[in-house]
């Protein structure tokens, strides 16, 4: 039975009531054929062509964790059918995202025997390097989920494909339902692998055990890590990823979450992809190199992985340190009323200046922000705003550029940074975005008493699990409650924990220790609080209130 509370929350995401069931319920079988995936057929028949013929074949990926997740699932896909494969990721600061004339130098140089190259998350856009292989009698598949680049802007525009002997990219051709489109790079890797094993078996090239759950973690990962919307085929590749988490997970994801929670709870949500294991993926790409993860997540010996989640889990505390002092800076040079921010940082990491570009979004909320260190750049974006159409406007002073509608990555010619700012500038103010409201001025999902918030009610909020992008987190209020033992959380006192009206009821503010001293000199003053419910295995398991905003009664 569904409760009320649950049911609003439900209609409120335009989900018919007919369609609850499937929704709190999501199953793999109600994916459906795998072969509707465009592309997908061609592609499984040249790769197990080349397998059966000895070839030898080098996977070409990214050192981001969709990256890294999709490279897995295609190496350890051709590895059960014991074919010549290698595995090639890109030096991020030496060579830059994708095929470059840089990385294709060095693949030749380090598999001078390749025959077919797989690319997974790039590829797309590798127009003039897979011409080049395809004249040195090498031959590519292209599996990406980017948008193509077109000869032009407008109705009139078409596509400019790479000449690949397949390509998968629902990008290019969506199949009829469109259930693919959102599809990262990782779930593209996942159902190419899974047509892949579908024909081995058919024709009898494979025999051994079904390999599938492994595959289908890393591909639920990649999706939340990746912000993809968590809808309709990706809820289906999470939820059941979390699921089943604990058995199907590789050793070396295993092993790295045995590190990184801080109390293991019986059920993983996606924040433990989002915020635990994906960032940790992602740092030894942003900050060293993409290869421990990747090793991390094909080890097959525990002793090993377990070396290696510690080497991993440390990359991720530098970045986080690295990203503290660059994220102040960027903070520092904000320009008030600007319609965008164009941050330089000549002594910033590149590895992490996307996620310094989030941090200051996630501040401003209202204009897109572009972080430069070292001559490359990355950019986040609210909601309504296109960040691939504003670099291809500012294109004359990029070297490279690509991306989503909400990020993107670009490198700069040198001495147009002051250029790019006014172009960017410029087309930011012509461009009319839908801004995206900030939590205070959204409010809450629904309101609350006291006495709503309760164990039964976080627990049922799981069924709505995963959250993420086109999927977000309930956020609940309550109006005109006093705080109590308010007091700061964490080693550097960096976060902030308190009580409702004097109950049991805890929450963590994170990130916000700056307010201990100001909540207690008005802790007799009554508040309005905005937060979610979580569900904490600490001692007695007990609801947990994660607050996201506090202001005086009235104010929301």
């Amino acid at each position: 039975m569904v409760s009320d509370i649950v049911k609003r929350l439900l209609r409120a995401r335009g989900i018919a009531e007919e369609d609850f069931a499937a929704f709190l319920n999501p199953m793999l079988s109600d994916i459906g054929e795998v072969e509707k995936l465009p592309g997908v057929s061609e592609a499984a028949e040249v790769i197990l062509s080349a397998v059966a013929a000895g070839r030898e074949i080098v996977v070409f990926g990214d050192y981001d964790c969709d990256g890294i997740s999709a490279t897995a699932i295609m190496v350890k896909t051709l590895a059960a059918l014991d074919a010549k494969v290698s595995a090639f990721l890109p030096e991020r600061f030496e060579e830059g995202y994708g095929m470059s004339e840089n990385s294709i130098k060095r693949l030749i140089s380090e598999y001078p025997g390749t025959e077919l190259v797989i690319t997974v998350d790039n590829g797309i856009n590798a127009i003039e390097q897979i011409a080049y292989l395809k004249t040195i009698g090498i031959d590519v598949v292209v599996t990406d989920h980017h948008l193509p680049t077109r000869d032009a802007s407008g109705e009139d525009s078409v596509m400019l494909l790479p000449d690949a002997a397949a390509i998968v990219c629902p990008k290019v051709e969506a199949d009829a339902a469109g259930r693919f489109l959102a599809l990262c790079g990782a779930g593209v890797a996942f159902f190419l692998a899974k047509k892949i094993m579908t024909e081995a078996k058919l024709r009898q090239m494979y025999s051994g055990p079904n390999i599938g759950g492994p595959l289908l973690v890393l591909a639920g990962m990649a999706t939340v890590t990746d912000t993809m919307p968590l809808l309709g085929v990706n809820r289906i590749l999470v939820a059941e990823a979390l699921k089943h988490f604990k058995v199907w997970a590789p050793i070396g994801l295993k092993e790295l979450y045995t590190r990184a929670v801080r109390i293991a709870s019986e059920r993983l949500t996606s924040r433990d992809f989002g915020f635990l294991l994906g960032p940790r993926i992602n740092a030894a790409g942003r900050v060293a190199n993409g290869g421990e993860s990747l090793e991390l997540i094909l080890s097959d010996d525990r002793e090993i992985a377990r070396e290696l989640a510690r080497i991993v889990d440390l990359r991720n505390h530098e970045r986080r340190g690295i990203e503290q002092k660059m994220s102040e800076e960027a903070l520092s040079k904000v320009i008030e009323g600007a319609s965008a921010q164009v941050i330089d940082l000549p002594d910033g990491h590149q590895g992490v200046s996307g996620i310094v570009a989030a941090r200051v979004l996630g501040k401003l909320q209202k204009v897109p922000v572009f972080v430069i260190a070292g001559g490359h750049g990355s950019a986040r974006a609210p909601d309504g705003f296109n960040v691939r159409d504003a670099l291809e406007a500012c294109s004359q002073v990029l070297v490279r550029y690509g991306g989503h509608a909400a990020a993107g990555g670009f490198s700069i010619q040198e001495g147009k940074i002051d250029e790019f700012r006014r172009l960017m500038c410029e087309y930011c103010a012509t461009v009319r975005s839908v801004e995206s409201a900030s939590v205070e001025e959204k409010g809450p999902d629904v309101w609350l008493s006291l006495s709503d918030v309760t164990l039964s009610l976080a627990e049922e909020l799981l069924l709505l699990e995963p959250f993420g992008e086109a999927n977000e987190e309930p956020v609940f209020g309550i109006k005109g409650v006093t705080l109590s033992s308010v007091k700061p959380l964490g080693s550097d006192g960096r976060h902030l924990m308190l009580s409702l009206q004097n109950s049991k009821l805890k929450g963590i503010f994170w990130n916000r220790g700056d307010l201990v001293e100001p909540l207690r000199r008005a802790s007799a003053e009554k508040h309005d609080v905005l937060f979610c419910l979580n569900v904490s295995d600490f001692g007695e398991r007990h609801v947990e209130l994660r607050v996201v905003s506090i202001k005086q009664e009235g104010s929301l």
